[in-house]
């Protein structure tokens, strides 16, 4: 079994309007853009990231907006609902808000014993906010939401599976511990986590494999410290199965990716570098950044990528 991983490190998806996409990421939820760059393999499309003040692992959200991409069509192999965090008593305030703001699927519930509101974003992606015990996260407010209320970061979030057995043994083998089971909800909790330490496993045998399009998670990350410990983890999956990629640098972090039993798309990421490796983190997020091998095209990218209003 693993000891290296500590939870979630980001989350990607696809979106259709990169504007439409910030807009809401950061005056809706009151997050902080960290980052805006560019796809590394299609470099005249954006790169959004959105989290906390500094960008920490367990807080990104991230997108790639793809102006012409068609609606995903929802199923299985994918991550149903991404969950953030935010302190308890503050539902009230975030129903409010979403009301005034016209957030759409927005539901009430109670599951494993806490508070949640669900609701969709510009695209139809699902997520949920949840009243987490005890998250001692400092949130970003120095945006939208600038009070108490504001998000923590990512509590976890929930795969859809046509069978969830083998995805089961892969997060034990990752370090992560059933923790609960409800309305059929399988919960797994990696103990002493960094606060996006929750992965729930909904199985739908009945349900068609989903269509990766606008509002589709692309892949999730989970975080690791360093490259040797990133090293450790790619060795294990190897040497267990996994057909995992080569160590890949996306600049703010380095990535490796692998396709697990149900479908999903994983990546291991590390901590390091982190977002203010070329920005100072009173300015993240601020200016057009590059990956290298695309430099030379900043003067076109300049002014071709579609206006984002800040």
């Amino acid at each position: 079994m693993l000891n290296q991983i500590r939870g979630l490190h980001h989350v990607t998806s696809m979106s259709r309007d990169g504007d439409a996409n910030n807009h809401f990421f950061t005056d809706t939820l009151g997050l902080r853009r960290v980052k805006k760059t560019v796809n590394f393999d299609e470099p005249s499309v954006y790169h959004l990231y959105y989290g906390d003040e500094a960008g920490m692992p367990g807080s990104v959200m991230t997108y790639f907006p793809f102006p012409h991409i068609i609606r995903g069509r929802p199923g299985t192999g994918e991550v149903g609902e991404t969950v953030f965090s935010v302190p308890e008593g503050s539902l009230s305030f975030w129903k409010e808000r979403f009301a005034e703001k016209g957030v759409g699927g927005v539901i009430s519930e109670e599951a494993f014993g806490e508070s949640r509101l669900r609701f969709t974003a510009v695209d139809g992606d699902s997520f949920a906010l949840v009243e987490a015990k005890g998250d001692a996260r400092a949130p970003w407010t120095g945006g939208a939401v600038a009070g108490d209320e504001a998000i923590r970061g990512f509590a976890g979030a929930s795969l859809r599976l046509g069978d969830s057995g083998a995805t089961e043994e892969l997060l034990k083998f990752m370090g992560y511990e059933h923790a609960d089971t409800s309305k059929g909800i399988k919960r797994f909790v990696i103990p002493g986590g960094n606060g996006a330490d929750i992965i729930d496993l909904q199985t739908l045998p009945n349900m068609p494999r989903g269509d990766l399009g606008a509002g589709s998670v692309h892949h999730i990350a989970f975080a690791v410290d360093d490259r040797e410990a990133q090293k450790a983890v790619r060795q294990a999956l190897l040497d267990t199965g996994y057909q995992v990629t080569p160590v890949i640098d996306r600049d703010y972090f380095y990535a490796i990716y692998f396709r697990t039993p149900g479908g999903v798309l994983f990546e291991i990421a590390t901590n390091e570098p982190g977002f203010d490796k070329d920005e100072d983190t009173a300015h993240l997020g601020e200016a057009l950044k590059l990956p290298s091998q695309h430099e030379h095209l900043r003067a076109w990218l300049e002014t071709h990528l579609p206006e984002i209003k800040d």
